[in-house]
């Protein structure tokens, strides 16, 4: 429950952390790891889903607008969710649902790092190009930055 209160977690990363945290307590006691069995955990996990512990929508949903906030962009968080045990349909669907502005996200975060406004430069705007890269926004949203400048 501690690991719940704390924050939101998809149903697999705490799956992953529930056999972690046995096998963290079988090391620091010196015994013999015994995992928990499958079945005992997905009745655990379950109950946690029914109880409203757990639930990946609201997961997803915080995740998004919590790495959006971040200077994000929606490869990276796709990515970090597909890596949290989310199916590629609910991140769609989440990310269809967010009202995230990824090329505005993508325009303040640019003008934050280079100043406003930004470099005019071919060799400076690749600069800003592989910086919006790096913090995974598409092509078409960073495009958008460079588009809304030179109007």
């Amino acid at each position: 429950m501690r690991i719940l209160a704390q924050r939101d977690h998809s149903r697999d990363e705490l799956k992953r952390k529930l056999q972690l945290s046995t096998q963290r307590a079988a090391y620091l006691k010196q015994e013999e790891n015994v995992p928990i069995p499958e079945e005992l955990l997905e009745k655990v996990l379950d109950w946690c889903q029914e109880s409203g512990w757990l639930n990946d929508q609201r997961f997803t949903e915080r995740f998004i607008q919590s790495r959006a906030r971040k200077g994000y962009g929606s490869q990276r968080v796709r990515m970090e969710l597909q890596q949290k045990g989310i199916s590629r349909d609910e991140i769609n669907q989440a990310m269809m649902e967010t009202e995230v502005d990824w090329s505005q996200s993508a325009a303040d975060l640019a003008k934050r790092k280079f100043g406003d406004p930004l470099p005019q430069t071919w060799a400076e705007k690749s600069k800003v190009q592989r910086f919006l890269m790096s913090k995974g926004f598409m092509m078409e949203d960073i495009q958008a930055v460079f588009r809304n400048i030179d109007d």
